[in-house]
């Protein structure tokens, strides 16, 4: 997103992508209403929407058998009022495909970030591995987008805060019928927390556990974990068998994390790089996409007169640190006071607050408020220069 805003900008780009595609599975696929807003002030909502999505307007649960509903996104100021589902490699290979109409983009895939390159304490490029050979790409300001495990931040040496995650979640994908339920989305029964996402023609399904407790969970044996979907989602019982052994299962190692400092001379880290977001919401894409509009507003005419400052970077991270350190405290109130006690509980019944939620609809609108728009949603400040292709 942030290269196709800064070459948009008439700003010289190159992305080093270390795989030779997008595709990969059981990635942020959550389109939120912020997203979904940037993506109508760039002029690209029709062609966006013309990729297939699911479009989701309210969210529920299942609360010890209790069905309640949750958030309500049809009411946000917004173009699009709702969340969609879409593949994340197809929100990336659109985002690939509108910068590559502007002249000063360029896409290396295979070119996997092994060094930054200093000069007098100043980060000037990266060193990448390829497979013709070593590359060396030389820069005003080196992006570290790469993700939770960043190898940028490491080779920068920037300190990250650890904030603590009570939960991991395993991944899987089961068969979708158009005869199944539709509308709920989390399923917390006493000890037992499954998610089901509606992807077409298919389920993605995350089944989360407490923090450490997946070998545990394989020592049981991959019967007894079908049982335990079987038992929280009955509607699935007859295709648990699709899980054909453990490879069909992925473990997402959930963090919450952040940098304290998101830049050194040269260098900015952005979305999970800076920030890493625990999966409750589904908004860490989202986040990472103000990020890159908020980014760009702040550095796209600095970086055309080739002048970007320490203090342009601080401004990013002042700009952004606000939402990201609000939204993980919301995240980490989730984890803790009801996710955490979903899994040890032994008899579960809606709380007061989701009560209160189900009983009165207006009162959805705040949830759907935090989800869809986040703290501070950014608007596309950046200008325009023409298209020569």
């Amino acid at each position: 997103m942030l290269s196709l805003l800064l070459a948009r900008a008439g700003v010289d780009v190159v992305v080093l992508e270390k795989h030779a595609d997008f595709l990969r599975d059981f990635r942020g696929d959550t389109i939120h209403p912020s997203t979904l807003e940037v993506i109508h002030e760039l002029g690209l909502l029709d062609d966006f929407l013309a990729l297939p999505h699911q479009k989701v307007e309210r969210i529920t649960g299942v609360i010890g058998g209790v069905e309640v509903a949750i958030a309500d996104f049809t009411h946000l100021p917004v173009r699009c009022p709702y969340i969609a589902f879409m593949p994340q490699w197809d929100f990336l290979d659109f985002l690939a495909d509108q910068a590559a109409r502007y002249p000063g983009f360029r896409l290396l895939r295979e070119s996997e970030v092994v060094d930054l390159v200093r000069e007098n304490a100043r980060v000037v490029g990266v060193a990448a591995r390829t497979p013709s050979g070593p590359l060396e790409v030389r820069a005003d300001l080196v992006i570290g987008a790469d993700g939770r495990n960043s190898a940028v931040r490491r080779l920068a040496g920037l300190a990250v805060e650890d904030l603590g995650a009570p939960i991991d979640a395993l991944w899987l994908r089961l068969t979708r019928r158009p005869e199944d339920p539709v509308g709920a989305f989390g399923r917390f029964d006493p000890g037992r927390i499954f998610v089901t996402l509606d992807r077409g023609s298919s389920w993605q399904c995350a089944y989360v556990i407490a923090k450490g407790g997946y070998d545990g969970l394989r020592a049981r044996g991959l019967e007894e974990f079908r049982a335990e979907i079987a038992g929280i989602a009955p509607f699935l019982a007859d295709r648990v068998g699709e899980i054909a052994g453990w490879d069909d299962v992925s473990l997402l190692t959930v963090r919450v994390d952040r940098l304290r400092r998101w830049h050194a001379p040269g260098l900015l880290c952005l979305g999970d790089a800076a920030h890493a977001m625990s999966p409750v919401g589904g908004v860490g894409i989202n986040l990472a996409v103000q990020d890159a509009v908020a980014a760009a507003n702040v550095l796209a005419g600095p970086l055309r007169a080739r002048a970007v400052t320490t203090g342009h970077l601080e401004a990013v991270q002042r700009r952004r640190m606000f939402p990201t350190r609000e939204t993980q405290r919301l995240q980490i109130i989730v984890q803790n006071r009801i996710l955490g006690r979903v899994l040890a509980s032994r008899s579960l019944k809606p709380p007061l607050a989701v009560r209160l939620l189900d009983r009165w609809p207006v009162l959805r609108r705040i949830p759907a408020r935090l989800i869809g728009m986040g703290f501070r949603p950014e608007h596309v400040r950046s200008p325009e220069a023409p298209l020569a292709r």
